[in-house]
């Protein structure tokens, strides 16, 4: 692979790295929001509307890491 293109590799690794960050942020603040909620609200819809958005949020999370770890090669 050549110099431009581990370039580029890097630079999406970073964007990538960022939108992880922002998802991380975002799954936080969902799950502050879910543990302050009262009891009865975390055991209805919105609580579990705010746990089905904290998962997937995880999940997301979860898959760029992968993603970085499969072009972490490409960017050394």
């Amino acid at each position: 692979m050549n110099k431009e293109r581990r370039k580029e590799i890097a630079r999406a690794a970073a964007m990538i790295d960022e939108a992880k960050g922002i998802l991380e942020t975002c799954r936080d603040e969902e799950q502050e929001y879910y543990d302050n909620m009262p009891e009865s609200f975390q055991d209805g819809e919105k609580g579990s509307t705010a746990q089905e958005a904290i998962d997937a949020l995880e999940e997301a999370v979860s898959s760029l890491e992968d993603i970085t770890a499969n072009i972490s090669d490409f960017t050394a």
